[in-house]
């Protein structure tokens, strides 16, 4: 059977010392639709659209640092805690998004710690373009061929040439596709409910890492030990992710209250 080759250069444009990867790329076409998209739930609910200047840079901090140390400190603990310099090493590539989650939550903290916004407020506006970014990642991640998928002999099996000659599942479209649902499924719930505290991010939540923990069933093994049971790492980190969006669905649904942005 007859799979598609994929062996596209991981560089866009070479320009020497500065190279532009097509990871990078995306990454940033994520926080672009972000913004976007918050602007417009910002002039929807009569918020200053200045304020998201600020805003967007606690998010892309707080996604690469979060992203950075789950991955080094929850996959890998063992290399990177007996070479530390090494965590500081991004452009190696390795970013978890189970730490880009708890990073975003703890700098929405903080962000409406001095900003004075409503923290359930945040959460459920902020959690809307989330998905978008993450799937944009996940096709950079394509374009890297890494977090790759399990063989497969399904004719959408797709073989990554620079990393092997097997046939394996996209998981990286799959996730995409997935968060991309995500994302619109979470704008229309927005619409309906966004005067229920904490219940768009519930959803959100909830939603994402059930898809995670499903996909990584046609996913390799991304930690470099043994969980000691029948789930991945991923798998056992998505676990309080979905719980804690069922908490804050109920939570919602039973309080029906509103929290005022301001």
């Amino acid at each position: 059977m007859q799979h598609f080759v994929w062996n596209i250069d991981p560089i866009l444009f070479d320009f020497g010392l500065i190279k532009i990867r097509w990871y990078g790329l995306m990454f940033a076409m994520g926080f672009v639709g972000s913004f976007l998209t918050m602007q417009w739930i910002y002039l929807r609910e009569g918020k200053n659209v200045e304020e998201l200047d600020t805003l967007l840079w606690y998010m892309v901090i707080a996604t690469i640092v979060g992203a950075r140390l789950g991955h080094t400190l929850l996959y890998d603990p063992d290399y990177y805690l007996t070479h530390p310099l090494k965590i500081l090493a991004i452009w190696e590539g390795g970013l978890a998004s189970h730490g880009a989650t708890l990073g975003i939550i703890l700098a929405l903290y903080l962000y409406r710690r001095k900003y004075g916004d409503g923290y359930f407020w945040l959460l459920d506006r902020v959690s809307i373009p989330t998905a978008l970014a993450g799937a944009l990642i996940r096709i950079g991640n394509f374009f890297n061929s890494e977090i790759l998928g399990i063989p497969t002999q399904q004719p959408w099996g797709v073989v990554f040439s620079r990393i092997d000659p097997l046939s394996r599942h996209p998981v990286q479209l799959y996730e995409a596709f997935c968060y991309l649902l995500i994302y619109v499924v979470s704008l229309l719930i927005y619409k309906k409910h966004a005067d229920k505290s904490g219940f768009v991010f519930g959803c959100f939540i909830g939603m994402l890492f059930s898809a995670r923990f499903i996909l990584e069933y046609f996913k390799t093994e991304q930690a470099m030990y043994e969980t000691g049971v029948a789930l991945t790492t991923g798998q056992l980190l998505s676990i309080p992710f979905v719980l804690a969006g069922v908490g804050c669905v109920v939570w919602s649904l039973k309080n029906q209250q509103s929290e005022p942005a301001r």
